[in-house]
């Protein structure tokens, strides 16, 4: 009896192993399309077309805005208005910011660097090099590093020594941003297998 108990409880953890990922996932993607599609407020709408609107008026908005003169020209004149309110300036600097530090022309997290966080003994931290000189700062021969939190959407920056990073060569970005979120688990050597 014993052992069948310990049986089924092994098997109820795994299929919580299985099915949570495929669960969160789905919410997560359910959550996402409602909150989009509720953006109209025409009540009349059939479910989902409220979404495809949205979606498509934000690739117009981008295809216009980097495509065409005059889009440019009134996209960059409402960014001009907006950086100069005060107020108003320093919410929307930074929102800007860092968005366009990970999508967009002015990719800010592609530098992925290791760390060295203590010398005795030694601990080194994946992270993503923002600013190579911070002479500007009056601190010379250092560095600005962005190290990302695991299983978060936070982190924190810290200065360091130019003599106390080496770049990452073995991994993109993106496979080291996945790296550092996940704690360290995903590993760049299984995915590459994987894929073949």
């Amino acid at each position: 009896m014993r052992r069948l108990a310990t049986v089924l409880f092994r098997s109820f953890l795994q299929g919580l192993l299985i099915l949570s990922p495929i669960m969160i996932t789905g919410y997560v993607i359910y959550v996402v399309f409602d909150r989009i599609d509720t953006l109209v407020p025409i009540a009349v709408l059939p479910r989902g077309l409220g979404f495809l609107i949205v979606i498509t008026l934000v690739t117009f908005i981008g295809y216009m805005g980097t495509r065409f003169f005059l889009g440019r020209m009134l996209f960059d004149a409402f960014d001009h208005l907006l950086q100069h309110i005060p107020g108003i300036k320093y919410i929307y600097s930074s929102i800007k910011d860092v968005m366009g530090s990970f999508v967009g022309d002015k990719k800010r997290f592609n530098k992925p660097v290791w760390v060295c966080t203590n010398h005795n003994p030694e601990i080194w931290r994946i992270g993503f090099m923002t600013q190579k000189d911070m002479a500007f700062l009056g601190m010379a021969n250092k560095v600005a590093v962005y190290l990302p939190h695991a299983y978060a959407v936070s982190g924190y920056v810290i200065i360091v020594e130019t003599k106390s990073i080496k770049a990452v060569t073995k991994m993109t970005a993106a496979e080291a941003m996945k790296f550092a979120v996940s704690g360290g688990i995903t590993s760049v050597e299984e995915e590459k297998h994987e894929r073949k």
